[in-house]
């Protein structure tokens, strides 16, 4: 429910807050005085797109706050569990901040939110109904979408509509795969052809291959670079080696070690040498007396050299990079023949073609069955509004062709109405006036809004001239519907009518002052105000005891 609106530099309105009473409210004032207004506030708090022209002008910014109290309501609740944001009170205070600049921001208790979530929550707190929603009846997708949540299987609905997408999804997928079925099968053979020309190289590890290649290559040659190493370190002739020098030191420094530590830690560091030579000489000597390698082995290094040297030439990369390269060609390979063909495709097409068509008989099933009923309400709410005579009927035509099946079925599904005794029910568009329109937009959202679940908490409703094209009497029947409604959902509507705006519940007058600069002013009628306003819908600009007598009957008519 919300309890409060605060507007500042909004529009026309420079500050002010408004509190909204829980039953009917509702909104008056002359043309252009700026009842719309407080719409479009609650528009935006509710997550619409901000427009820099609402900055008052002369101000940098306006800032909008709508305050709703959610005590009881489980799915305001669940959405805020569900978004991760704390709900520590039963309330909610939407923030909206629009610069003059053409940007704008908003808050959540406090915390910035995106649009996007702003909008989500904003479904769950306001209802608006816009005074287009007439033109809205001649839509035949509207009447289907009304009729589904009249009957509370939207959810079928929903999940025939995704059945269909599904299906059409999947056509489009079998159709692409089709037309590239040649490049695919194409593709796939130029890949098998480049990895079985690589495959040598990728059962080994090819820098391992350069390094061994290169060595058996200079083998001799090493061979006898070790020994002469092991010559020059240790040797049975008459010529210095490190050993035999390295031994000498380190009797000297031993004969010294008493003297000085100095000597002791050279003897240490002297006799760790003489170890290391000693281990590196067993490796040159292993490796001048080894045997020469199998030419096999050479051979078939040479061969896989080779190998990568062509393949570099030939794919323009160095070796390395082209086995890299390799191992993404396994990938696109194995993609490639995991994709379904069109045959397997064909396979799940008719598959869910059968689930769309189950889901789509099963929701034609329900709606005729829950047609009659809906159309007998509609037609009970009608009559009283100066349309004794109004009768109503939903028609299923069966589309001819499957081919015509779409998301909302395999039915075509308009609703006949006549207005007259004696004529014949046609479809809305051909025989409905503007004012029939009308009355039947205002009887159909007061329908939906009374249908939903008594226990769940409802969102407010927002009526915006709905009851635009009736007068007098009907009027009367209007108001005393919204009063109603009233009792058991908060809303708010604009209206011209005073018979209307007698019922409610809050009174709120829309006035526009001219200064230095033009501002609106909202003011909240009880008593004698409220008496001149209605006075004012009902006789014009001068306001007579005679208009007062009558704006009073019209009060004493409120039930």
């Amino acid at each position: 429910m919300l309890v409060s609106l605060t507007l500042h530099q909004f529009a026309l309105i420079a500050q002010h807050e408004l509190s909204v009473a829980e039953g009917f409210n509702v909104i008056t004032g002359e043309t252009g005085a700026g009842k719309s207004l407080l719409l479009d506030a609650l528009s935006l708090c509710a997550g619409e797109r901000a427009d820099s022209a609402m900055v008052r002008h002369g101000a940098a910014h306006a800032d909008i706050y709508a305050q709703f109290d959610v005590e009881n309501n489980s799915v305001v609740a669940d959405w805020f569990a569900k978004n991760d944001r704390p709900l520590e009170e039963p309330e909610v205070l939407i923030r909206r901040q629009l610069s003059n600049t053409g940007r704008s921001k908003a808050w959540l208790n406090g915390t910035p939110v995106s649009l996007a979530e702003l909008k989500n929550l904003g479904t769950l707190l306001v209802n608006i109904h816009s005074q287009h929603a007439q033109q809205a009846l001649l839509k035949p997708q509207f009447v289907v979408q009304w009729l589904d949540e009249m009957a509370q299987i939207t959810p079928l609905a929903v999940q025939t509509t995704s059945s269909y997408q599904a299906y059409q999804q999947l056509k489009r997928r079998a159709d692409e795969i089709a037309s590239r079925e040649a490049q695919r099968q194409d593709r796939m053979q130029l890949l098998q052809s480049q990895l079985a020309d690589i495959a040598p190289l990728l059962a080994v590890d090819y820098a391992e291959v350069e390094a061994e290649h290169e060595e058996l290559s200079n083998i001799e040659a090493l061979m006898i670079e070790a020994s002469h190493g092991l010559h020059l370190l240790d040797n049975d002739t008459d010529e210095p080696d490190v050993m035999t020098l390295l031994g000498q030191a380190i009797k000297l420094c031993d004969n010294q070690m008493s003297v000085s530590q100095t000597f002791e830690q050279a003897s240490e560091q002297l006799h760790l040498a003489q170890q290391q030579i000693t281990e590196v000489t067993g490796l040159l000597s292993d490796y001048a007396e080894q045997q020469l390698p199998d030419p096999e082995r050479l051979q078939t290094l040479d061969s896989l050299i080779s190998l990568g040297h062509r393949l570099s030439r030939k794919h323009s990369l160095p070796a390395s990079d082209l086995i890299e390269e390799a191992k993404g060609w396994e990938t696109q390979l194995e993609q490639l023949e995991n994709e379904p063909s069109s045959d397997a495709m064909a396979v799940q097409i008719e598959q869910a073609w059968k689930d769309y068509l189950a889901l789509a008989t099963q929701l034609n099933k329900e709606r005729s069955k829950a047609a009659p009923t809906v159309s007998k309400q509609l037609v009970k709410q009608l009559q009283p509004l100066a349309l004794p005579n109004a009768r109503c009927e939903f028609v299923f035509t069966k589309k001819t062709e499957p081919s015509q099946y779409n998301a909302q079925g395999c039915y075509d599904i308009d609703l006949l109405f006549s207005a007259n005794v004696g004529m014949p029910m046609q479809p809305l568009h051909k025989i409905a006036s503007g004012g029939e329109l009308s009355r039947m937009a205002l009887v159909m959202q007061v329908l939906q809004a009374t249908n939903a679940d008594n226990n769940a908490a409802k969102p407010m409703l927002v009526f915006d001239e709905v009851d635009v094209g009736i007068s007098g009497g009907t009027a009367q029947v209007v108001g005393e519907l919204l009063r109603a409604l009233g009792q058991t959902q908060q809303l708010l509507a604009i209206t011209h009518q005073a018979q209307v705006a007698a019922q409610a519940h809050q009174h709120i007058l829309v006035q526009k002052h001219h200064d230095e600069q033009t501002e609106s002013e909202l003011l909240i009628l009880t008593d004698s105000a409220q008496i001149d306003e209605l006075a004012r819908m009902s006789g014009g600009v001068i306001i007579t005891d005679v208009t007062r007598d009558h704006a009073r009957s019209l009060l004493t008519d409120v039930k």
